[in-house]
């Protein structure tokens, strides 16, 4: 792989479709290999924004919106880090030849859109799930549960994250609300939602799955520790690695696992969300890209999951080498306000172990992530304690007035 020198004639560009946390990440680690790095997102001053070279605002669903951009910059690779995109756009790009869309523009429309990736995974490949359906009208998702989903289940859009639009079901009277929310919660419009059945879990795990070049040039599959996560509405707010589980569970994971991401295709991480009984395990969901979850990484291992994706992406050697067990737990905002301020940074660093990630977000609102922190120890259990401490000591201010 040759690379050049950013902000030059012969720079090796990377164009990220998302500039949220994720993206800032990995901004920070394609620059230590000098790629120019040209930042995207739908509104002004997103944490990778403030990092990257360039920095673009668009309406990353309008298809012309895009290949305008992708025209103007003629990036070497177009790394998405959201779901919500023109995937149209990036299926025609790729297909001119011009650069490298990252894993590969068949990745990004599978897994932006929970009906493709659950149908690949359930019906094309044979992974166990949980049992489902996709409705477009009321009626038909009460029949669905009346006829084998079952209560207590789960309504999501089809296309959304971080757990928006996502509500658990216990009882027919709490249904119309959750379609409701359901249908507004997406990033974008299918006229479609899924309800899942509930599956009796432990626990739920990410498999970090590294698709990368080996030795000999060919393309070799690499696992990370598991990572534990604690979920709430459907957002993460606690992670930790590793997850202890049983042999055979482990190598469930590790196959189900292989069998997507080989049929994906494409070089760079997955995270892929499994749930654990035992030695049995469901897919669950799978994105391609570095993973919320995989944040506590920053501190685990020697390369972190966004290092592994940056040298992944580039044709260079990974190494997924853990150092000591860790745990992250996330800082949310409390209020809203458009000038915000943080308090409680320097309690929170005194804890041993431990880092704050503020990620510079320019508005709060109330549960938005707007940091974590992340702490190492002997064994998950202190970690994680040290984490949710630590994360608790900050707060958010809002700071009109400019105060300091």
């Amino acid at each position: 792989m040759k690379l050049g020198t950013a902000l030059t004639n012969n720079a090796t560009k990377a164009l990220l479709l998302g500039s949220g946390e994720l993206g800032k990440e990995i901004t920070i680690s394609l620059q230590r290999y000098g790629v120019e790095v040209i930042a995207v997102d739908r509104y002004a001053n997103a944490p990778a924004h403030q990092v990257a070279h360039k920095a673009y605002v668009i309406d990353m669903t309008n298809a012309k919106a895009i290949t305008d951009l992708i025209t103007k910059e003629r990036p070497d690779f177009i790394i998405p880090e959201i779901e919500a995109i023109a995937t149209d756009a990036l299926i025609e790009i790729e297909a001119q030849g011009y650069c490298t869309i990252v894993p590969n523009a068949k990745a990004v429309q599978l897994t932006m859109n929970r009906e493709s990736i659950r149908s690949l995974a359930a019906e094309k490949l044979g992974i166990l799930t949980s049992a489902y359906a996709f409705v477009t009208e009321f009626n038909k998702l009460k029949a669905a549960i009346d006829n084998g989903i079952a209560y207590p289940c789960f309504i999501k859009p089809t296309m959304s994250s971080s757990g928006k639009g996502q509500s658990m079901v216990k009882h027919e009277s709490e249904l119309k609300t959750a379609w409701d929310l359901a249908k507004k919660g997406g990033r974008a419009t299918t006229g479609k939602v899924i309800v899942e059945a509930k599956i009796n879990f432990e626990f739920e795990i990410t498999l970090l799955t590294v698709r990368a070049l080996n030795n000999q040039g060919k393309v070799e599959t690499y696992f990370c520790e598991p990572i534990g996560h604690r979920q709430e509405n459907g957002d993460y707010r606690e992670s930790w690695q590793p997850q202890q589980l049983s042999q055979n569970a482990l190598k469930n994971s590790q196959e189900i696992a292989k069998k997507i991401t080989d049929e994906i295709g494409g070089l760079g991480i997955f995270g892929v969300e499994l749930f654990i009984q035992e030695d049995n395990v469901w897919f669950s969901e799978i994105s391609p890209r570095p993973h919320d979850t995989g944040m506590v990484t920053l501190l685990t291992q020697r390369q972190n999951e966004f290092d592994l994706h940056a040298r992944a992406i580039l044709g260079l050697p990974v190494s997924i080498t853990m150092g000591t067990p860790g745990a992250s737990a996330v800082i949310l905002a409390n209020i809203n306000s458009k000038t915000v301020g943080y308090e409680g940074l320097d309690k929170a660093l005194n804890i041993p172990k431990t880092e704050v990630l503020l990620f510079g977000k320019p508005e709060a609102f109330i549960s938005r992530r707007m940091g974590i922190a992340i702490s190492v120890a002997d064994n998950t259990n202190d970690a994680r304690d040290n984490a949710i401490k630590a994360a608790s000591l900050i707060q958010i201010t809002n700071d009109e007035k400019g105060t300091k």
